[in-house]
């Protein structure tokens, strides 16, 4: 029996309830649909279970990833030899905080929680109801879309921090900021939000995600697996519309190609490598820096061992 397999027995042992697995394949988990075998793969159904897991773990010197819908998480085709964590739906919950307030787990999709809000009559999540992913993700990278970001209506979130102890973080303490939040780049696990809103109607907060859907839907590659946007947008500029102007719109290497529908997603046609990808953002970092002198970050996060 490796270490691994051990381990495995161990946590069985300790946490019965919890679903485990072994070797399973992170392409199953990807918006990509990139992604090889991760050793060992939980998901904790209550935050009082993922804390005793996260503890498990660290007396054990296992350091785990952290993912949620895996909608901007770009994964290796290569055995991950380690623990993955997925904070999945069934830490979900959603509750109104007095008349305009909610409070939500980490694990809720945005378009659920959108939903949610409008049945309420609350307004100023509508940016996010066509946002891929869960709210956890959202917050550690501040996402946002047609004008609103996370950081508009988040005012307090509970999270385990570093010594894997229940925290809660305020306003400021947040340190939002372009795609980028207090936890970005920690080793703190969100596990829930409070949110301040207000008052709509419910019909014209509808009417408003409707809208924003069918704009997506016509501008973006949502018919084919991609991580989201590929690059941060640059400073007085577009990641997309560089892209464009250095001609690259449906360039491809391997499976991995630059979308003909909107040049800010790399999509994979079917059979695209970790390693097609990875190329394939080089090569447009490199054509976009050579030619309009503009350097483009990653918005994918890019795990290629744990």
């Amino acid at each position: 029996m490796d270490s691994f397999s051990s381990l495995s027995q161990e946590i069985k042992n300790y946490l019965p309830d919890l679903e485990l697995y072994e070797n399973e394949p992170m392409k199953e988990h990807c918006s990509f649909k990139i992604g090889g075998p991760a050793r060992l793969f939980a998901l904790p159904d209550s935050e009082e279970q993922l804390q005793k897991l996260c503890l498990f773990l660290r007396e054990r010197g296992q350091k785990p990833l952290i993912i949620g819908k895996g909608t901007n998480l770009l994964v290796t085709d290569e055995p991950l030899d380690g623990f993955v964590i997925k904070i999945s739906d069934k830490l979900s919950e959603v509750r109104k905080l007095g008349e305009t307030g909610l409070f939500a787990q980490c694990g809720i999709s945005l378009a659920r929680l959108a939903s949610e809000a409008a049945q309420l009559s609350l307004k100023g999540l509508e940016f996010a109801h066509g946002i891929p992913g869960c709210l956890g993700g959202a917050v550690y990278m501040n996402a946002g879309a047609y004008g609103g970001e996370m950081k508009d209506v988040v005012k307090a979130a509970v999270c385990l921090d570093e010594e894997l102890n229940f925290n809660k973080l305020y306003d400021e303490e947040l340190d939002f900021s372009y795609r980028h939040s207090a936890f970005t780049g920690t080793e703190k696990i969100i596990l829930g939000c409070e949110m301040e809103l207000n008052f709509g109607d419910e019909g014209e907060i509808k009417a408003k995600m409707r809208e924003l859907s069918e704009r997506r839907r016509v501008s973006q590659p949502l018919d084919k697996p991609s991580g989201g946007s590929t690059f941060k947008r640059p400073k007085d500029g577009y990641a997309a519309a560089l892209i464009d102007e250095c001609g690259l719109k449906g360039f491809s290497i391997g499976g991995a190609q630059v979308s003909e529908k909107h040049a800010g997603f790399v999509i994979n046609r079917g059979n695209a490598s970790f390693y097609d990808v990875i190329r394939l953002m080089e090569h447009i970092r490199e054509t976009v820096l050579s030619r309009r002198g503009v350097e483009l970050s990653p918005e994918l996060r890019i795990i290629d061992k744990i």
